[in-house]
């Protein structure tokens, strides 16, 4: 079966001059273009000698409800034409909302050699099929097809205005945690990606402790960082990662994903559990001449990055290769 190919845009090295609020980008050239047009929210995994990515929902075609693309050498990409990662949608999915409008997968490896997918889709429960909550679902091999765990979803604060957006992170004592972000925008009073209006409802990210399967929960989230006034409306699309050093990054995207403010920004810590201190942004409009670029995933060996960026009609696949040091971070 035939697929779109993809050339990457493999980012070379930026220097980036940071103060502890605000980052001065030092722009160089991109040495390829953009990847693939609506391939939005990529998560990134690599098995054996083969890299995967995972992402939303495509814009065209709705009957897909995970989109999964390959690579080899991190350089050239295929899109697995037709297939779908998450064929069929639990009973808790209101299916008539866009066909479960299912964004932002992520994928992790279970020590068993197995695999979890975290995912999130519109709830038929709550919300009137507005709010999405995460799901979680397993599968034997990376590419699937991935079926859903129990009869309803892993995080599903409907109060808070759901849950979209989670990420697995493995810590080097081998704990297990899913990071995600708060829905609370859904719930909003207008304007920028519905909370630009006063009050400006929280869209905290939040971490839960998870046993070896990745699904069990190991006592109660812990929120550790939340939207301020420069963040604009939202944080969203969490991703975390640790460094030989013992830092932990968490590289989320503020501002609205419909305006051209949207980032890639990061906090460090020196506990997964915080307190964090954002710093950032990593990238933003007119950095590498992107438009927009968000939703970063970064794979655990903390060098390799997907995010996406205004393309078109869609966003399209970037990757990055950064590096870290302390509370710096360059891409």
């Amino acid at each position: 079966m035939l697929g779109f190919i993809i050339t990457a845009a493999s980012l070379s090295s930026l220097s980036l001059l940071f103060s502890h609020a605000s980052a001065i980008p030092v722009k160089r050239a991109v040495s390829g273009p953009v990847v693939i047009a609506d391939f939005p929210d990529p998560s990134i995994i690599k098995i054996q000698d083969t890299w995967y990515a995972f992402a939303t929902q495509p814009n065209f075609n709705g009957n897909i409800h995970i989109q999964i693309a390959s690579s080899k050498d991190f350089s050239a990409w295929t899109v697995m034409s037709g297939a779908d990662a998450l064929p069929n949608m639990p009973s808790w999915v209101n299916t008539t909302s866009g066909n479960g409008l299912t964004w932002a997968p992520d994928v992790t490896q279970r020590d068993d050699g197995s695999f979890v997918m975290y995912y999130s889709a519109v709830t038929n429960t709550a919300g009137e099929g507005r709010l999405h909550c995460v799901g979680a679902a397993t599968a034997s091999s990376v590419t699937g097809p991935y079926a859903a765990v129990g009869n309803g979803p892993f995080v599903c604060p409907t109060d808070q205005g759901g849950a979209i957006d989670a990420s697995g992170f493995r810590d080097q004592d081998r704990t297990r945690y899913v990071v995600y972000k708060v829905d609370g925008n859904a719930i909003g009073h207008g304007g920028s990606c519905n909370n630009g209006v006063a009050p400006i409802v929280p869209t905290p990210i939040m971490l839960q402790q998870v046993a070896e399967d990745g699904i069990t929960k190991v006592g109660g989230p812990t929120q550790l960082l939340t939207n301020d006034a420069s963040d604009g409306p939202v944080v969203e699309a969490p991703s975390m990662m640790r460094s030989p050093d013992g830092t932990y990054y968490l590289f989320f995207s503020s501002n609205c994903y419909a305006t051209p403010d949207y980032d890639v920004a990061y906090a460090t810590a020196f506990a997964p559990t915080g307190p964090f201190t954002k710093y950032g942004p990593l990238l933003k409009t007119g950095t590498y001449n992107l438009n927009g670029p968000g939703g970063a995933d970064v794979d655990q060996d903390g060098k390799h990055m997907l995010f996406h960026a205004n393309y078109g009609s869609g966003r399209a696949m970037y990757t990055a290769e950064i590096a870290v040091s302390g509370n710096l971070v360059t891409a």
